[in-house]
C-alpha cells in the first residue's frame, strides 16, 4: 500500500508508514512502533488483519480501509469473494472508529459486519505523477500484478510476440517509480476472470502518464471508457489493441492525456488531508463506539 499513501508532508499531514502483516507479526511491536510515532490519527489497511484488542487504549481516531471485494447479490459467486468476507468477519470493531471500503459494490456485505463510513479508491502518492510524454516507437508496455492463471492466459501470447515485462512482486519505492515512468502503456488484467473491481494499479498507471488498457472496471470511479482509459472485453480484444498500438503508438494519445488529467484528482496530497479532516469532524460530531480506556498513544 506504500504507493497509495503520502511519502512526504502535505496538507498538514506528516506521514509515517508502519508495516504490519497480520497474525505472524508481533502486536506488541506494532504498539511500540505506534507509541514511538506518537500519531494524531491512524489509517489501517485491511483492519481485519489486526489482532483483537490491538488498538485498545489508543485515544486517537482509527480509520480502517477494506481493500478487497466482497459478495454482492448481482455478482457471480466466486471463492475469492467468500474468502474475503470470511477474513473481514475476523475484524475487531474495537480496533476502528470508522471504516471505509475501496469497492463500493461491497458496501452491503461489509456493512453487515461493520458500519461503513464511505467508499473511495486508493489515492496515488504524488511522487509517481509524471506528465505524459511522446510515446516510444515501439511503445514500452508493462504489466504490474501478481501472477494468476487468468493473467497468464491473457498475456502469454503478447509476451511471446513483444517485449512485455511482467512485474509480479517486490516492485516498490524508487524502482516502481522508474518502471512506471519508463513505460508508455500500462495493462490492467484482473486477478480472476469473473472478479471485476477497480484495481489499485489503474490510477498508478494513469498518474505516471501512461495509456491504460484495462479489462472492464467495476466501478469506474468517474473514469470514462474511450475517454480516460481504453477498456477491453476479453483477452482477444486486449491482443488486438496491443497489436494496434505497436503499429500506431500515438493512436490513443487523446485518451492517454485525458486519463492522466483525470487521475490528478486522486493525488494523495489532495485526498488524504480531506479524508483525515472529515474523520476528525465526524468523530467529534457523532462520537465512536470504540472503547479507548487509558491512553497509550497521545
Amino acid at each position: 500500500f506504500a504507493p497509495h499513501v503520502l511519502s512526504r508532508s502535505a496538507g498538514g499531514i506528516v506521514p509515517a508508514l508502519i508495516p504490519f502483516r497480520g497474525a505472524d507479526d508481533d502486536a506488541d511491536e506494532l504498539r511500540a512502533a505506534l507509541a514511538e510515532a506518537d500519531p494524531h490519527v491512524i489509517v489501517v489497511f485491511r483492519p481485519e488483519a489486526l489482532p483483537v484488542g490491538a488498538m485498545d487504549g489508543i485515544d486517537v481516531p482509527v480509520l480502517g480501509v477494506i481493500t478487497e471485494p466482497l459478495p454482492r447479490a448481482d455478482r457471480n459467486p466466486h471463492p475469492n469473494y467468500d474468502y474475503n468476507l470470511a477474513e473481514l468477519r475476523r475484524l475487531d470493531r474495537g480496533n476502528v472508529d470508522r471504516v471505509a471500503c475501496v469497492d463500493p459494490n461491497s458496501w452491503t456485505a461489509a456493512a453487515a459486519v461493520v458500519p461503513i463510513w464511505r467508499a473511495l479508491p486508493l489515492p496515488v502518492d504524488d511522487r509517481f505523477y509524471r506528465a505524459p510524454t511522446p510515446s516510444r516507437r515501439p511503445p514500452r508496455i508493462v504489466f504490474i500484478g501478481h501472477s494468476t492463471m487468468h493473467r497468464e492466459e491473457s498475456l502469454v501470447s503478447l509476451k511471446h510476440e513483444f517485449d512485455l515485462p511482467h512485474y509480479a512482486h517486490a516492485l516498490m519505492g524508487d524502482e516502481l517509480r522508474e518502471v512506471l515512468h519508463g513505460a508508455d502503456v500500462g495493462l490492467n488484467v484482473h486477478g480472476e476472470q469473473w472478479v471485476r473491481l477497480f484495481e489499485h494499479s489503474v490510477l498508478l498507471h494513469l498518474a505516471a502518464g501512461q495509456l491504460v488498457v484495462t479489462e472492464v472496471l467495476e466501478p469506474l470511479y468517474g473514469l470514462e471508457p474511450g475517454i480516460d482509459v481504453l477498456q477491453v472485453s476479453d483477452r482477444y480484444e486486449l491482443n488486438l489493441r496491443v497489436h494496434q498500438l505497436m503499429q500506431m503508438p500515438d493512436m490513443h494519445d487523446r485518451i492517454r492525456i485525458r486519463g492522466h488529467h483525470k487521475s490528478r484528482q486522486f493525488a494523495a496530497s489532495k485526498v488524504w488531508p480531506r479524508v483525515i479532516g472529515d474523520l476528525f469532524a465526524d468523530v467529534a460530531a457523532f462520537g465512536t463506539e470504540r472503547q479507548v480506556g487509558a491512553a497509550t498513544v497521545r
